[in-house]
């Protein structure tokens, strides 16, 4: 097996296609050697693993990783998780892919494994979530409860996440792998919504911009992948009105702030508001941060879903510091809404997000506009 490895790792530059050494690992995971796999992964990444990668090393390890982390068995979860845990390998983005395609090929208790040996914090602390965004009851699962309610990993940016799903996130949409490529919908635009017509008659109060940086930039942090690693675009600002507004004149309101994502709208280019559930906000928002825009692939489960709650949370105006169960109490005080526009600032593609929230008090108006690509 050695000798076979070797001669794949050294003649991988010259390959004009990787077909060829997917079919080896196939075949020898079929016979049952799912150690092939691991071995070939880490030797591979020992040899080519750093800097700026080959696409041939890209392809191959790709499909070694999928090869055993959707294949069901307990051995083919063992192999894997030895193959992300090698110290050629380890890396805090490869874990939440690994801990994305594992909880969504294996049962909980298969995948307990992780919480023992030498794998990361990290991954587990993403399958985790991974596992709760599926409906796992983690603090009750053999093998899993033990580390999620032991104090020594709260500092993690994932223990602030409730070990159960809230309401508004029963409906996240999660990928679907095989051995070839996944599949993810994208709940992206008005739906399940009432509609709001522009109020013309009643006057709109004044309003000054309150936007700070800091908190803006906590506002997107679920479309922040779409900018930062594609073709994105976002707006994220906050306004104050002198007195408090009706739902039904959000849509006036959206035209009078001077956004630039609805500059040229109201006239010939119609603005569409629809009041929405605050389920639906989350849903849009994890799907961005979790999937990712046009040419990425986000963030995956686990901190696709904390990159949501916090969008939600500053959106909703929740003080700095707030526990998850007081950000979910404030934002059902919120009166949300999706936006849209056919403006020249909404690329129309496939990736535009709008929404506008007014916090309880009805007199501040937060709006995140996103758009991406390809």
């Amino acid at each position: 097996m050695a000798d076979q490895i070797q001669k794949i790792v050294t003649g991988l530059p010259k390959l004009k296609t990787v077909t060829g050494v997917w079919a080896v690992a196939d075949d020898r995971a079929a016979q049952g050697d799912t150690a092939f796999a691991a071995d070939l992964g880490i030797a591979l990444a020992r040899t080519y693993g750093a800097g700026e990668q080959m696409w041939q090393y890209r392809s191959v390890f790709d499909h070694l990783l999928r090869l055993l982390a959707t294949a069901p068995g307990q051995e083919h979860v063992t192999q894997a998780l030895r193959l992300v845990s090698a110290a050629e390998v380890s890396s805090r983005k490869l874990d939440r892919y690994a801990a994305s395609l594992l909880a969504s090929s294996h049962e909980a208790a298969v995948l307990a494994a992780a919480f023992t040996g030498h794998t990361s914090e990290e991954l587990r602390a993403c399958l985790v979530h991974e596992l709760i965004l599926r409906g796992v009851v983690v603090a009750e699962t053999p093998g899993i409860s033990g580390w999620v309610t032991s104090p020594h990993w709260s500092r993690h940016p994932l223990g602030w996440l409730p070990l159960t799903l809230s309401e508004m996130e029963a409906s996240a949409d999660l990928p679907s792998y095989n051995l070839r490529g996944s599949s993810h919908s994208m709940p992206f635009g008005p739906s399940d919504s009432t509609d709001l017509a522009v109020v013309v008659s009643a006057p709109i109060p004044s309003a000054e911009e309150a936007t700070q940086l800091v908190t803006a930039t906590v506002m997107a942090k679920a479309v922040a992948n779409w900018a930062e690693e594609s073709n994105g675009r976002i707006e994220a600002r906050a306004f104050d009105f002198a007195e408090g507004l009706e739902d039904r004149a959000v849509p006036k309101a959206l035209l009078s702030l001077g956004l630039e994502c609805l500059r040229g709208a109201g006239k010939k280019t119609a603005l569409t508001v629809t009041a929405c559930r605050p389920a639906q906000a989350w849903q849009v928002l994890f799907a961005a941060a979790s999937a990712g825009g046009a040419y990425n692939s986000g963030s995956y489960g686990a901190y696709g879903r904390l990159a949501a709650w916090q969008s939600m949370a500053a959106l909703a105006g929740s003080p700095e510091g707030a526990a998850a169960g007081e950000v979910e109490a404030r934002v059902r005080e919120c009166a949300w809404h999706v936006f849209d526009a056919d403006t020249k600032w909404f690329e129309q593609v496939a990736w535009d997000i709008g929404l506008a929230v007014l916090a309880s008090d009805r007199r501040r108006l937060s709006v995140l506009a996103a758009t991406d690509t390809d």
